[in-house]
């Protein structure tokens, strides 16, 4: 019993590290104000897959065989990739940060989870419904004090507004089925990087084409590039990394619940870094996210756990 308990701890932790490197995106997207948000999510996504397929290139070839078997969860992946950054991105822009971030972010684990009811049939414990439930009111709460708009100005028309609240939609179910599908390849004995690898090489394809036409900007100034480098670099291929590996020890809901870290972690740069005031509802926010990663992270009792359907162990935990 003592391995799966330290195998899911070691998940969640993976999940937490990227979800740290994530919410430095928007401190780091802040130094490149003339980028727009699409060419911004083109860019990072797009360059980070093909950073992730190169890396991952032994485990892709020694895994082809496999892969090919599963290309079409592959390009599903991908192209939920592909949405999610497109999508994300543009709901901040319509909607404003509050809102599009609450509504792409806090959705994701409700998403994910639906999507393992209904194709796996796994049961919603009452301690992830807790845990979802505190996470997504924190990860709201948050988005809501740090103001619902962008650069200062208002969030636009009620119907620019109710687009940009769909978009969030689309952008939190895109993310929970990225998440699904990358856990059924590392289930099906598919490696965490070579699934993170192909699956984000896929995607990479489309997001460049999408960047040739909105990325203009990028080569205004060294600035620019530097923002995009890194956001290639460091949220991006180490931030799935991470992700890809914690999706090897945990379910994809419990994962996209943990990762609802990320906008507590943008809110505190935004205020150490960027020097943004949080007020009193922001931190409130924060503690509720901690107590989401509390119920999820602490270890229950031998006794005390629900019994419940699971999915098959990975036989390939490893990246």
């Amino acid at each position: 019993m003592g391995r799966p308990r330290r195998d899911h701890a070691l998940g969640v932790a993976c999940v937490l590290g990227a979800a740290v490197l994530w919410g430095t995106t928007g401190t780091a997207s802040a130094l490149a104000p003339a980028v727009t948000p699409l060419a911004i999510g083109a860019a990072s996504m797009g360059f980070g897959g093909i950073l992730l397929a190169a890396a991952s290139s032994r485990q892709i070839s020694r895994q082809r065989r496999e892969l090919a078997g599963a290309k079409g969860l592959i390009v599903l992946g991908g192209a939920a990739v592909l949405v999610y950054a497109l999508a994300f991105y543009t709901s901040m822009r319509l909607a404003g940060v509050a809102v599009g971030t609450a509504v792409s972010i806090g959705g994701a684990p409700v998403a994910a989870a639906l999507l393992e009811r209904i194709v796996d049939g796994r049961r919603l414990s009452a301690r992830w419904i807790l845990g979802a439930a505190l996470g997504t009111a924190g990860a709201t709460v948050l988005c809501i004090a740090r103001g619902g708009t962008v650069d200062g100005s208002s969030s636009g028309s009620a119907a620019q507004t109710a687009a940009g609240v769909a978009l969030g939609a689309v952008a939190a179910a895109s993310y929970a089925l990225y998440s699904f599908t990358s856990h059924r390849l590392i289930h099906r004995g598919i490696a965490s990087r070579a699934a993170v690898g192909a699956t984000f090489g896929v995607a990479a394809i489309g997001l460049l084409s999408v960047l040739a036409v909105t990325g203009g900007a990028f080569l205004d100034s060294w600035r620019h590039l530097a923002v995009g480098a890194y956001l290639a670099v460091v949220p991006m291929f180490a931030g799935y990394l991470l992700f890809g590996w914690g999706l090897a020890r945990v379910a994809a809901s419990t994962a996209t619940t943990v990762s609802l870290a990320e906008p507590m972690i943008a809110a505190a740069l935004a205020v150490l870094v960027v020097g943004e005031r949080l007020p009193l509802l922001g931190w409130a926010g924060m503690a509720l996210i901690v107590a989401c990663l509390a119920v999820l992270t602490v270890p229950l009792p031998a006794g005390a756990r629900p019994r419940r359907r699971a999915l098959p162990e990975p036989t390939e935990a490893r990246g």
